[in-house]
């Protein structure tokens, strides 16, 4: 849903991976699924680099499922619009796996301020361009931002449990259902302001402004 793209098993073969990173990735994929990632990566990697060569307009379903070798029917079975294959990443089930290891007794803004700082550290530094192309389409392209806006639901849905599990709330709690979209608004502003802004900022300091407003509110605000 951000900038942050959370890393995925690689398709081509990579040195042993860390203590952390194994622990990230969970149990070793079977065949089948190893599968399904390197053609998600390709179809990806396919998009970004014609987006890239020609423009987000310019860039077809066709060519795209050519330049990934893949076939059309393929592509709309990995990703049914041209808009989820810029956006979509497995950043939710990664997040939430992550809140899940930190320590019960940890206050929950510290928890979201290191889940979220590793997560676009990860992404900045597996491809800090990628990052940086998905955030400019959604200042640039309009259907990229429906979209954007859009899954912005499923994310907070995924948040409204995690917050639940934490907590003992019940996830449908209307204060569970605001903070969580509260805090999944404020993220996709955070990666807006970052791309309007030239991605002249550190990202880790952006999100940490926006969690010290979702916190302490608008710096000033009580003065008036």
């Amino acid at each position: 849903m951000t900038a942050a793209r959370p890393t995925s098993p690689s398709p081509s073969p990579s040195p042993s991976p860390s203590p952390d990173r194994a622990r990230s990735e969970g149990p070793r994929l079977g065949l089948r699924e190893r599968k399904k990632i390197k053609t998600r990566e390709a179809i990806r990697g396919a998009t970004y680099a014609l987006i890239e060569e020609q423009g987000y307009d310019a860039t077809t379903i066709d060519q795209i499922a050519d330049r990934a070798e893949v076939s059309p029917s393929t592509v709309f079975r990995y990703f049914p619009t041209k808009e989820d294959i810029v956006l979509t990443d497995e950043f939710d089930a990664v997040m939430l796996e992550e809140i899940r290891r930190r320590p019960a007794e940890e206050p929950w803004g510290a928890t979201i301020r290191y889940v979220l700082r590793r997560a676009v550290q990860g992404g900045m530094e597996e491809d800090p361009a990628v990052s940086r192309l998905r955030t400019r389409l959604m200042v640039q392209v309009p259907a990229v931002r429906s979209r954007m806006m859009e899954s912005m639901s499923v994310t907070g849905h995924m948040l409204c449990r995690a917050v639940a599990e934490r907590t003992g709330r019940d996830p449908g709690d209307l204060e569970v259902r605001v903070y969580a979209m509260s805090l999944i608004g404020g993220l996709m502003e955070t990666t807006m302001y970052w791309a309007e802004h030239g991605h002249q900022e550190d990202l880790r300091d952006l999100i940490d402004r926006s969690l010290d407003v979702l916190e302490h509110g608008l710096p000033g605000a009580e003065n008036h």
